[in-house]
């Protein structure tokens, strides 16, 4: 009878989890203000506890304020809502597998904490020199570069150099069909503003980058993961999503997936098109790796001719997290609405940004570091693997380029316990159930291969995996 209610990593009691349960589906909205709760005896047969457990649960509640009680009526949510928590919308995660807290921790984290597993190159392999460079020359240009608010889609300059940039991968994206963004994330936010309504249901890969977990709970999507495989989606679970959840968008990326590191094949990707089409599904190409490629992969905004894939990059990942410049491709009847939710999320935006990635790109700087970077991140991957290997760390592939790695920990490790070790230790590690919507990936681990050179990392491993 105990089991069935959140049973597992949570060590309270059986009244605490009928109170954890009752919160969290009043934070995920799906008990509003005013909302009857199910009678006691029902309560105590879905969650498989006694009528005396759901009593002193929803008595506590009563006495907190979060439920109010109706003499001879039942229980009602109280009628003040509170405030959206993220970290209260489904199961409550322990720390080190909590993908909002990996990314506090990794960005919190000083100097001396070690980071392998965040998502980023250090600060010390961006072309710093090229960036101050392009800074003085702004700096000395026109003030409304400095000053000035950028117009709704964005400097026209980049927009025409980024089209040039897609028709090398086989998009053709006219300047009008861009429009430029912070980051990546805030073009997914508004693409999910801009296509879902709360409630619709998203797929996502599993594993797949773990921020898409969080932003999609910030938009109280329902999210079902489809299995990934090294050459895409597996099509057969993909088939059965879309007949049994009927899901309105899916989110993926098609080169150097985060975080296996796979690339798609052509030929999953003109089925994955196919049955998008049959069943009036909308994509979202992430692109943000683009440039870390050796050999372009299959692009599904190529092949679809952005009639129902959005294709959206990002120079954060390879040029500087600090200068924020992303952008959307998008069919030309969308650009207008997506331009009004920029501007009424956050207006005009700024054109600094977009004037310092347009002279890096355009004076050389860009691609000679990116081809440094590419054969400094080979020799990172070739080490990584080979000290990770011997430690019986085993990559899920050996990918094409990138930053990340995709591993299997010994045996039936458990990544979680590991990684909450390392923290310990002054070492951010990310398991793999941060990645699994199905939480399956509980011996699994990203590594990023720039962040690896420090030895604590393979003895704070070795311990780990030693104890476990």
């Amino acid at each position: 009878m105990e089991e069935s209610v959140g049973r597992g990593r949570d060590n309270g009691t059986l009244v605490e989890r009928v109170m954890q349960s009752v919160s969290q589906r009043i934070a995920a909205r799906t008990l509003v203000p005013g909302a009857k709760l199910p009678s006691i005896r029902s309560s105590a047969e879905t969650m498989g506890v006694s009528k005396s457990t759901v009593v002193e649960a929803y008595d506590r509640l009563a006495a907190e304020g979060v439920i109010q009680s109706r003499r001879g009526s039942g229980f009602y949510v109280a009628g003040h809502l509170p405030p959206l928590t993220l970290a209260e919308i489904g199961p409550r995660l322990d720390l080190a597998i909590d993908p909002l807290w990996v990314s506090r921790t990794s960005l919190d984290a000083g100097e001396n904490v070690a980071k392998p597993g965040c998502g980023w190159l250090p600060s010390s392999w961006m072309p710093e020199e090229g960036i101050r460079r392009a800074l003085r020359a702004l700096a000395r240009g026109k003030s409304t570069s400095l000053a000035d608010y950028a117009s709704p889609l964005g400097m026209t300059a980049l927009r025409q150099y980024l089209s040039r940039r897609m028709a090398e991968h086989g998009i053709e994206a006219a300047s009008d069909q861009i429009m430029l963004t912070e980051s990546g994330t805030q073009s997914i936010d508004l693409l999910c503003r801009f296509l879902i309504e709360p409630g619709d249901t998203v797929i996502v890969d599993d594993p797949c980058y773990f921020n898409f977990h969080a932003l999609l709970k910030a938009h109280r999507a329902k999210v079902i993961g489809v299995p990934y495989t090294p050459s895409g989606p597996d099509l057969e679970s993909f088939a059965k999503a879309l007949t049994e959840h009927r899901p309105s968008l899916y989110i993926t990326n098609s080169a150097l997936h985060n975080p296996t590191g796979a690339v798609l094949s052509p030929v999953t990707a003109h089925r994955l098109l196919k049955l998008a089409e049959q069943h009036n599904v909308t994509i979202i190409e992430d692109d943000i790796f683009a440039d870390f490629e050796h050999e372009p992969a299959p692009r599904l905004a190529a092949f679809d001719g952005l009639e129902r894939v959005v294709h959206i990059g990002s120079f954060s990942k390879s040029l500087s997290a600090s200068i924020r410049c992303g952008f959307i491709a998008a069919r030309r009847d969308w650009i207008d609405g997506l331009v009004d939710l920029r501007i009424a999320t956050s207006f005009g935006g700024g054109r600094l940004a977009a004037e310092v990635v347009l002279g890096m790109l355009t004076d050389g700087t860009y691609r000679k570091h990116m081809d440094a970077l590419r054969a400094r991140l080979a020799r990172s991957m070739g080490e990584t693997s080979t000290r990770l290997k011997s430690l019986g760390i085993t990559p899920w592939i050996e990918p094409g380029g990138g930053m990340f790695l995709w591993c299997k920990l010994p045996g039936d490790a458990d990544a979680a316990r590991v990684a909450r070790r390392a923290l310990a230790e002054g070492v951010v590690l990310a398991p793999g159930n941060v990645f699994s919507q199905s939480q399956s990936a509980n011996s699994y681990m990203r590594f990023n291969i720039a962040q690896c050179s420090d030895p604590r990392i393979f003895e704070v491993l070795e311990v780990g995996l030693a104890s476990d």
